[in-house]
């Protein structure tokens, strides 16, 4: 009887978080999932629910085909560069320590604190035409003409770099915080150079906090809206900012729904190989 009631005791505390999920996000997606086979009335903006696959189809015309590969594209062009700019950086925090480890890890947060738009008008001055870059560059002599990265997708992937950064640095922390300084030293002591040791034991070691932290650039910077609304000035557009182009300019309710529901299978099915991937890596490393 007591273990009945203990059952029913954490059923009911399950109970508020499950209605908040099934509240706000099993009830939206399905209605997209309804929408994205209706039909819409361009003149009256009307939507009648006639069951049909146009919708997905169109996603392949050329016309929003070249934007959807564009935001793959730039997901993961700033996936891999988070990777290669934060690796360094938390392999440094993870091989510190003491207060110095603890100010590191300050200094990669802190700014992840602030806000996201705010964040993202501040990459904006800084790679405008007259911005900080160029003004150093020039004060070298290695550029005389403006360097125009805003409005462009390189300026769009260096704000989706720069503001993703966090979150691809602190799961690579963890996982090389986790790595035993012996193991390095063994390397070392059987004549492994460094960069051996880095590709034989590091990357090995840290392939979870890898592919965690690539999930957790990868998905958002996918979809991403306010980046490419900010820093591409609606000539750089991605994904995000098609599917609301149909929502607010459009009033294409059912195509709209259409490439949302479409991004997130997608992204699912990326996110379960990645899991799979991340549990096939801790299994060896354990």
């Amino acid at each position: 009887m007591r273990a009945v009631l203990a059952g029913t005791a954490r059923n009911a505390l399950a109970l508020p978080s499950v209605l908040w999920t099934a509240l706000f996000f099993l009830a939206p997606l399905g209605l997209l999932i309804l929408y994205s086979f209706g039909t819409t009335n361009l003149l009256t903006y009307a939507v009648g629910f006639g069951w049909t696959t146009s919708n997905y189809t169109g996603i392949f015309n050329s016309l929003y085909l070249d934007t959807i590969l564009r935001s793959f594209a730039l997901s993961a062009g700033a996936t891999i560069g988070c990777l290669i700019l934060g690796f360094p950086v938390a392999y440094t925090i993870a091989r510190a320590r003491g207060r110095l480890q603890v100010m590191l890890l300050l200094a990669v947060m802190v700014p992840f604190w602030t806000s996201f738009v705010v964040r993202t008008y501040g990459v904006f001055n800084v790679i405008s035409d007259n911005g900080p870059i160029y003004q150093l560059l020039h004060a070298l002599g290695l550029v005389h003409h403006y360097i125009h990265l805003l409005f462009t997708p390189i300026g769009v992937g260096i704000g989706i770099v720069y503001t993703y950064m966090p979150l691809m640095i602190l799961p690579l922390y963890v996982a090389l915080e986790r790595i035993d300084p012996a193991l390095l030293d063994a390397a070392h002591d059987l004549g492994a150079s460094p960069a051996r040791s880095l590709r034989r034991v590091v990357l090995p070691m840290a392939k979870p906090g890898i592919v965690a932290g690539c999930v957790l650039v990868g998905i958002p910077a996918t979809g991403e809206y306010v980046i490419p609304q900010i820093l591409g000035g609606g000539q750089t557009l991605m994904y995000g900012n098609v599917v609301s182009d149909q929502f607010l300019d459009i009033g294409n309710y059912p195509f709209g729904a259409a490439l949302a529901v479409a991004l997130t299978l997608v992204l699912i099915i990326v996110l379960i190989l990645a899991r799979s991937r991340s549990y096939r890596s801790e299994a060896g490393i354990a």
